[in-house]
């Protein structure tokens, strides 16, 4: 018995050491490169209509999208490398807690989509 509570402490230590952790550096990345592409582009309305923006500010757009995509991907191949391992084995030993092992894992899964929709915005705000 006390094998089987060493266990699930441990996995829970894992799980609230890696997994919170993890969804804050996501956090802070999809922020920063909106910060990145806000001082980049500008704010909405800051240019004319007809006004176009220069070769150096698309630029500095692409690379900032294809950062945040690129980051947001590392970062979920990460956190779901993770968390999959330790739901696999939850599930392995408890088979009623998919449930919950599968919402984790959406959980950090939903790092890479918050990156791909700050790129589409970073994008979209090129023209």
């Amino acid at each position: 018995m006390e094998t089987g509570s060493r266990t699930e402490t441990w996995r829970g230590a894992l799980m609230s050491r890696w997994l919170i952790p993890l969804h804050f550096l996501g956090a802070v990345a999809v922020l920063s490169i909106v910060a990145l592409a806000l001082v980049v582009v500008g704010p909405a309305g800051a240019q004319a209509p007809e006004a176009r923006p220069s070769d150096a500010i698309v630029m500095w757009g692409f690379m900032a999208a294809a950062v945040s995509t690129g980051l947001s991907a590392l970062g979920a191949a990460y956190a779901v490398s993770y968390v999959g391992a330790a739901a696999l084995g939850a599930m392995g030993e408890r088979p009623e807690l998919s449930g919950r092992a599968l919402i984790f894992v959406g959980l950090a899964e939903g790092i890479a989509i918050y990156g791909l929709i700050v790129s589409i915005m970073i994008l979209a705000r090129l023209g």
